[in-house]
């Protein structure tokens, strides 16, 4: 079976734009790498439910968002770009329900809402700013990172900048109004989070303290409270580490979380009914800054993308320990910042 992997890259150094690699799960490989679309540093990308991509976008030297159609020969064609003075945003979420695409602008420290219209093109609905500072020198000013929905269909966003998960209520239009802040301990830096199946919990990574903070989550109320920290790297590791990318097993019993600096995917296994973390396996990466990583459909593979040595590797998981087992690494990808499964 073949499996579609999109890739996300920057464009600074060999990267032309967005790239599509397939997983071979009979073979246990990572196959039939090749460019897809031209673009500059589109460092997310997201499918819809129409197979429209989504991702960010620099036209004459503004930035934002764009949309993408797929063509019969395997390519995608430009719909339309949204576009304004400035850097693009850094994420990529969509709600397939409402027709929406949501994006943070690291930069400007910005939610923004987009409308899908009936032809495929996007229309900025909405824009939220962020305000705040933190104690840490990449907190001088709100960098949101992240936006996605909730399990009950709220938007969360997380803000580097200001030690904010904020969780917005979304209108029909694309509208949005916030309705909780969720205040980190400062110089966390929220980066993601994602969600334990059950709804009620959250895990979200602090790329600055390089911690995955467990938090609770009430759906009547948007609110998050802390639960538990726990660090991602070994105490006596006194080098740089950026925490990057974190996701979960679809059975809610393992969160594996990225280190760029330390190089490595730290695995954890969900205990107490996932209020809390426990480290069950420190494994390299096998490249340099491994800026994402996903899990396949079944949750067999791992592939991990790493933006300076400019190479994926794949994993197999065992799925009673969570643990790791590299197959194939040194397998060419330039630049890449975004590994999106396309379901």
């Amino acid at each position: 079976m073949l499996e579609k992997i999109l890739l996300g890259t920057y464009t600074k150094r060999e990267s032309k734009g967005i790239y599509e690699i397939s997983l071979d799960t009979e073979k246990q490989a990572l196959v039939n790498f090749k460019p897809v679309i031209t673009e500059t540093n589109p460092t997310y990308v997201g499918v819809g439910s129409d197979n429209h991509l989504y991702s960010m976008t620099i036209v004459d030297g503004e930035g934002g968002m764009a949309a993408y159609q797929p063509e019969a020969n395997g390519g995608y064609s430009l719909l339309n770009a949204v576009t304004e003075e400035g850097a693009p945003p850094c994420y990529v979420g969509i709600d397939n329900e409402r027709g929406l695409v949501f994006g943070a602008n690291y930069h400007k420290g910005q939610v923004l809402s987009y409308k899908i219209q009936a032809d495929g093109t996007i229309q900025l609905v909405d824009k939220i700013q962020h305000e705040g500072n933190g104690p840490h020198e990449n907190q001088k000013g709100p960098h949101a990172h992240y936006t996605d929905l909730t399990p009950d269909k709220r938007l969360v966003a997380c803000d580097l900048g200001t030690d904010g998960v904020y969780t917005y209520d979304i209108a029909a239009d694309g509208k949005l109004t916030e309705v909780a802040v969720y205040h980190a301990t400062p110089g966390t830096g929220p980066r993601h989070l994602v969600f334990h199946p059950n709804g009620k919990i959250a895990y979200l990574f602090g790329e600055l303290a390089n911690t995955v903070v467990t938090l609770s989550y009430d759906a009547a109320t948007g609110k998050f409270e802390t639960l538990h920290t726990i660090s991602t790297i070994p105490a006596d590791f006194t080098d740089f580490n950026g925490g990057a990318a974190i996701r979960i097993s679809q059975d809610g019993k393992f969160v594996y979380a990225s280190n760029r600096g330390h190089d490595s995917i730290a695995v954890f296994q969900t205990i107490d009914d996932g209020k809390a973390l426990e480290l069950s396996q420190l494994i390299s990466s096998e490249g340099h800054i491994p800026r994402d990583f996903a899990l396949n459909s079944t949750d067999e593979f791992v592939v991990v993308a790493h933006q300076e040595s400019d190479n994926l590797t794949l994993f197999s998981r065992d799925a009673a320990t969570g643990h790791l087992t590299l197959i194939q690494k040194d397998v060419f990808a330039p630049e890449c910042v975004c590994t999106y499964f396309v379901k």
